[in-house]
């Protein structure tokens, strides 16, 4: 059996990056990604606009050591990635002795679908390879 996630959205915030006493680097950041809201036949609903409803759904990715580094030094809230991964469930018990549960997506992979705003701000170098994203 194979735990294989493949989530394609926008970043929701500024990847936060933190190191282990052991030296291992951890980068998190969230994930939206969308689906059309249907009725009870299955027809796409739209609001008074006539532009489609869309279910968001959000979701913690984690990464480690070469993927956590790419992500921190090249990935900005907005931007459109591809994450390859697999889901992973844990429970603890807070202060207040309450069982709690959480879910992440532990990312193999991370492909950059689109430049941050910063970099497309930028505008085009001269070296036409530079235009290219580089992951």
């Amino acid at each position: 059996m194979k735990n294989l996630v493949i989530l394609a959205g926008n970043v929701g915030n500024a990847p936060e990056t933190r190191t282990t006493q052991g030296g291992t680097k951890i980068t998190s950041f969230s994930l939206a990604t969308s689906r059309p809201k249907r009725d009870g036949e299955g027809k796409v609903l739209k609001d008074e606009q006539g532009r489609r409803i869309d279910d968001t759904e959000w979701h913690r990715i984690t990464c480690f050591n070469g993927v956590a580094k790419s992500v921190a030094d090249n990935v900005e809230k907005g931007q459109k990635l591809m994450v390859t991964g697999r889901i992973h469930y844990t429970r603890w018990t807070d202060q207040q002795q309450v069982e709690r549960f959480g879910v992440e997506i532990i990312a193999d992979e991370v492909t950059f679908l689109s430049y941050g705003k910063s970099r497309q701000q930028q505008g085009p170098t001269q070296d036409n390879e530079e235009d290219d994203i580089p992951f």
